[in-house]
Order: structure tokens, then C-alpha cells, then sequence
């Protein structure tokens, strides 16, 4: 690059706002998120309509602090990046006319990003990315494996054919009466127990990298109701330590056979479900062990919805060339294409 580039990079797809500014897609000058955790918790998850009202309520406050923390003025902007897809409508909307305004009102380029794209690239404001490289993507939502052989070429191999993997931990979580969001829970309970419920590993056909849980929740629901049934004591340090096991044990065996299958150089861990502790130890143990590949898993701060990594995402898709319109609309779902 002959001069740096700044972007101004915008969230909102599910239940946080966030605003950020990041300098040649690899240094973040600022990231503010406002989280909503505080209201969805009594209903169990996010409610649509109360997301949007809040993303409402916040994005202005949001985009000054970011701009302030950053120290910069509009001219400096290259381009305004924005979560285009997939997320909840109602929540992405607000976000992507908040950067069509800025980016009529400013005259700056926008581009839109997708959600994933942003979980991915939020690995490079850690260390640069080693191509090729497999993207192990595992959130609320999502649970695929994607093969990159250069930036923005991505190619999923694998995703699951039901359930995403934080989509099953939070079952799980309310099958065993835990708050929302049930993954940290899970996670923390997992720690304390042993593995001594007897649950399936879904591995699907031998050669697939596809993935499903919907059968692993059931059996945890049904565990818990016939222990109920029998008058038997369920102990959830131990359910929890069970349950993860398998999601991890499944997570971890197909991205190491992947990753040596596509000789990649780097694996990386993409989405909410990399700050579970277990996944990441399991995935740090079974690279150590390979000995033949870099493993990147961003922060705490970078593995749940920020803007940030859609900055980082955003300032490669603008670097191809890639640009938006103001017709632009949010999209509930969206592929994860190549530019």
C-alpha cells in the first residue's frame, strides 16, 4: 500500500452495536461495542425487535465515542465498512443506513462485509494470515470449515447440516436451567466435571467434514428427562464436561484431518464459540501434537460481534476493488463469496 488505509467499520447484525476505526486492516485506532447481554437475559435470548430498538437507541452515541477514541477526522477516512449479511434484519438494517448516510453525507466509498468474513479476518489483527489456510468458524449461527488459498478466496468444505454449535450449547444451557448465554456456562461447568455420561460423537459419513448436533442435544435433553423420570440425580458439572467433550472432540478431529488433507499452513478459529477454553485447548494440544501447523485464535475481545474484524474484513474487500451502492440492503442470509 502507497498510504495507509483507514476504515470506518460498522456491527450491528445481532444484539451488539459496535463502531470502529482500523488502519491498514491490521491496527485497531478504536472499538467500541454496546452490548445488549444485560436485556435479553430474562427472556433466554435475543429478541429481534428489542435488538433493533436498542442498535436504535446506541448508534449514534456509538460512532462519536469510535471517532473520538480514534482521534481522526472524516477527510482521513478511506472508506465505511459495514455487516451486510446474515444477521437478524431488523439489526442489520440500522447499521448498514447509518453507513449509507455517513458514506452519502462524507462522500466516502462504502463497502459491505459479510458477517463471517469479519470472524475470520478478526485473526489477522492478531498476526498476518499464512496461506493456505483452513478457517475453523464456529458461533451461534455458523459451524463450518472454510479453505482459503489467498485473501478473501474462500471455499467451505464442511458445515453443519442442523444445528450450529452455540445454537446447541445454548439448548443444552436451558435443559440444565442456566442463564442466557449458555455457552460461557457450559464452558465454566465443563471445567469442573468429568466426562461420564455416555453421548454420541456424530461424525456423519467418514470422508465428510460436515457437521451436525441436533442429535448430541436431543441426547442430553433425553439424559436429563429419564434421569428425572427414574428420580435419579442429574449432576451438571458432569453433563456439561460430557456435552463438551463431544462437540469438542468432533470440532477438533475434522479440522486437524482437514488441515492436513489441504496441506495448510495456519489454522484459525473463527466466531463466539472460539472463546470456549475447552476448544481451545483441545485445539492447541492437537497442533502441538501435529507439530506441522500455526494455530491463531483471536482474544476474548475479538471472538464475539465486533466491528473491528469487519474493518479488517472490510479493508481487504476494498483493497479488491470490491464496492456497495446505497441500494445496499441487509440480508438475513448471505453466501460467503469470494472477490
Amino acid at each position: 500500500m502507497d498510504k495507509d488505509i483507514i476504515v470506518l467499520a460498522v456491527e450491528s447484525s445481532c444484539d451488539e452495536t459496535s463502531v470502529a476505526v482500523i488502519k491498514n486492516g491490521i491496527e485497531i485506532l478504536s472499538n467500541v461495542v454496546s452490548s445488549q447481554i444485560e436485556s435479553h437475559k430474562r427472556f433466554g435470548g435475543v429478541v429481534p425487535e428489542v435488538a433493533s430498538r436498542h442498535h436504535v437507541e446506541n448508534v449514534t452515541m456509538v460512532f462519536e465515542e469510535a471517532l473520538l477514541k480514534a482521534n481522526i477526522d472524516w477527510k482521513d477516512i478511506d472508506a465505511i465498512t459495514v455487516t451486510e449479511g446474515p444477521g437478524l434484519i431488523g439489526s442489520l438494517l440500522i447499521g448498514i443506513n447509518a453507513a449509507k448516510a455517513l458514506a452519502f453525507a462524507h462522500d466516502i466509498p462504502l463497502v459491505g462485509v459479510h458477517h463471517i468474513a469479519g470472524h475470520i479476518y478478526a485473526n489477522q489483527l492478531v498476526e498476518p494470515l499464512q496461506f493456505p489456510l483452513l478457517a475453523l468458524v464456529v458461533s451461534g449461527g455458523h459451524t463450518e470449515l472454510v479453505y482459503m488459498e489467498d485473501h478473501y478466496q474462500f471455499k467451505v468444505i464442511g458445515e453443519t447440516l442442523d444445528d450450529a454449535v452455540g445454537e446447541a450449547y445454548d439448548k443444552v444451557a436451558r435443559t440444565l436451567k442456566l442463564p442466557y448465554p449458555g455457552g460461557p456456562h457450559i464452558d465454566r461447568l465443563a471445567a469442573l466435571g468429568e466426562d461420564t455420561y455416555k453421548l454420541p460423537r456424530v461424525w456423519l459419513d467418514k470422508d465428510s467434514y460436515d457437521f451436525s448436533f441436533s442429535g448430541l442435544k436431543s441426547a442430553v435433553i433425553n439424559t436429563v428427562h429419564n434421569a428425572k423420570q427414574r428420580g435419579e440425580e442429574i449432576i451438571p458439572e458432569n453433563l456439561a464436561a460430557s456435552f463438551q467433550a463431544s462437540v469438542v472432540e468432533v470440532l477438533v478431529e475434522k479440522t486437524m484431518r482437514a488441515a492436513k488433507e489441504f496441506h495448510v499452513k495456519q489454522i484459525i478459529v473463527a466466531g463466539g464459540v472460539s472463546a470456549n477454553k475447552g476448544l481451545r485447548h483441545a485445539l492447541e494440544n492437537a497442533v502441538k501434537a501435529q507439530g506441522q501447523f500455526k494455530l491463531t485464535i483471536p482474544p476474548l475481545s475479538l471472538c464475539t460481534d465486533n466491528a473491528a474484524m469487519i474493518g479488517a474484513a472490510g479493508t481487504q474487500a476494498y483493497l479488491r476493488g470490491h464496492r456497495s451502492n446505497m441500494e445496499m440492503n441487509g440480508q438475513s442470509g448471505m453466501e460467503l463469496k469470494s472477490i
